[in-house]
């Protein structure tokens, strides 16, 4: 496999340098940029298979970075946020982050996140690479959410919902249980790759996202356990 490239994004010059330090030790390459314009630059100028991107930046902040690279080319984005507010994660996965890490934390689960964002595009690499035609089997209808597995679209009510590369594989394996309760930690190995219930914090986050996206009442909460696909037949 080539040499993946990994474009950090961080202003803080001591937090980027042991970023890129750490990174490049497990066999990236790493690319530093420090503020939104010069993130939004480098990516046009040359291919990255992940993004490390800080929410809070000069010039273009991570929101609007994420938004502008996700238009120029579908990427793997893990952003980074000093502030623990509900609304700035939730909004950071709608503008297109498949997660997020809150500062400070260890350079071991920053390295974890990102081997297992990777795994996650190279799955999704090797099922298209299969060339199947989309089937009926490939389809899941749960009341009124239609669920394309081979285009990866989201219907409610007739009406297309645009989902993030995570959010559609978590939806996907909830709907494909209906009514069955997953624990987070189950959850988090399926969806992210990850052993560690600690980061369960991840799996509500992208529960939330769902919820505002297909409605409140599809997802139940099992409280001290987990998450439930609900339906009315």
């Amino acid at each position: 496999m080539s040499e993946r490239r990994v474009l950090v994004v961080e202003d803080e010059q001591t937090i980027a340098e042991s970023i890129a330090t750490r990174l490049r030790a497990e066999g990236f390459s790493v690319e530093l940029a420090g503020d939104g314009p010069a993130a939004v630059a480098a990516f046009a100028a040359h291919p990255h298979d992940l993004v490390v991107l800080d929410i809070m930046l000069p010039g273009y902040d991570g929101l609007e970075v994420c938004r502008r690279l996700q238009a120029e080319r579908a990427v793997p984005v893990l952003m980074l946020t000093a502030r623990d507010a509900e609304t700035d994660v939730l909004v950071g996965l709608a503008v297109g982050a498949d997660d997020y890490l809150t500062k400070p934390f260890s350079m071991r689960e920053l390295v974890a996140r990102a081997h297992a964002l990777l795994r996650r595009v190279d799955r999704a690499a090797e099922l298209a690479g299969i060339g199947a035609e989309p089937a009926e089997s490939e389809r899941i209808a749960i009341d009124d959410v239609e669920i394309s597995l081979a285009e990866r679209r989201v219907r409610v009510a007739g009406d297309e919902v645009h989902l993030t590369r995570t959010e559609f594989d978590l939806l996907v394996f909830l709907a494909s249980r209906p009514r069955t309760v997953l624990p987070r930690e189950r959850l988090l190995a399926a969806i992210w790759g990850w052993t560690d219930g600690a980061a369960s914090r991840t799996v509500d986050s992208h529960i939330k996202a769902l919820r505002r996206k297909l409605g409140g009442d599809r997802i139940r909460t099992v409280h001290g356990v987990g998450y439930a696909w609900e339906t009315a037949r």
